[in-house]
């Protein structure tokens, strides 16, 4: 098992990189847009690379 390390960012630091509420993250997770995984019942995190495309997607359709 591969340990867990700073690429996994919780929802809060999502929430400061990306400069929006909560409730968008959620959002972004529930459409399919950000990728999550569940560790236990309560507790979700972003891999910083699945931050990194949702990102790069955004860019590149702003071009």
């Amino acid at each position: 098992m591969r340990p867990v390390t700073p690429d996994m960012l919780t929802v809060p630091e999502v929430m400061a990189a990306l400069k929006v509420s909560r409730w968008t993250v959620y959002k972004l997770i529930r459409s399919g847009e950000l990728v999550s995984v569940l560790v236990s019942e309560r507790c979700r995190r972003i891999p910083r690379s699945a931050l990194d495309a949702y990102v790069a997607r955004l860019c590149e359709e702003a071009a």
